[in-house]
């Protein structure tokens, strides 16, 4: 039997008095970057796409997150971009726009919000970094399991029992449920559809 911690301070792997092992679900809401939206390339001119024109690169990268657990759930999400110029002559200042996403169940956005991450180029420097952040609030409420979806899934069974060999997993209430539960913060440029489209077919 696996017995599964919902929510709680249980550590991975533990071995539980009934001789199952705890796996822990955090009902906090984990941070990501979607495919395709973790980096972004400018071009001079902006139309062009041919190698030669590529201006600036920049990539996100040490995406780290933190959750605090109240009423509500917030969760910061940091990280850092790295860039790379292809002119160095001058200064230069290169403001990028990024997105974060309350995404539930994996598909539906709940909330969005655009901040922008400013990168400094020195003189004769073709490399930059700058670090931002984004936040998230979630209602405990609705990240976690009902009642009776809990029993399903930690309720303990015996050898014989005609639910013994059931995965609670497999069954359909318990998958919606762990669905409609389940928040991610999603962290990307904010890129435009053909930047976007760049990215899926370079």
């Amino acid at each position: 039997m696996i017995a599964l911690a919902l929510a709680g301070c249980s550590r991975r792997g533990e071995i539980d008095p009934t001789g199952g092992i705890v796996s822990v679900r955090s009902a906090c809401p984990t941070a990501a970057i979607p495919a395709f939206t973790g980096d972004v390339t400018l071009f001079n001119p902006p139309q062009s796409r041919d190698a030669a024109a590529i201006d600036v690169v920049a990539n996100m990268t040490d995406l780290r997150s933190t959750c605090t657990d109240g009423e509500q759930f917030y969760t910061e999400a940091t990280f850092t971009v790295n860039a790379r110029r292809t002119d160095a002559s001058a200064a230069r200042q290169v403001t990028l726009p990024y997105f974060s996403v309350v995404a539930r169940g994996g598909t539906a956005v709940v909330a969005k919000r655009v901040g922008q991450v400013v990168l400094d180029f020195a003189p004769g420097q073709y490399r930059a970094s700058a670090t931002a952040k984004a936040g998230s609030y979630v209602s405990k409420s609705a990240a976690t399991l009902p009642a009776d979806i809990q029993q399903k899934i930690t309720g303990r069974r015996k050898a014989g029992d005609a639910d013994a060999a059931i995965d609670p997993f497999a069954q359909p209430d318990v998958r919606a449920a762990l669905q409609r539960t389940s928040f991610e913060l999603l962290v990307g440029f904010n890129l435009t559809q053909d930047q976007l489209q760049y990215n899926a077919t370079r």
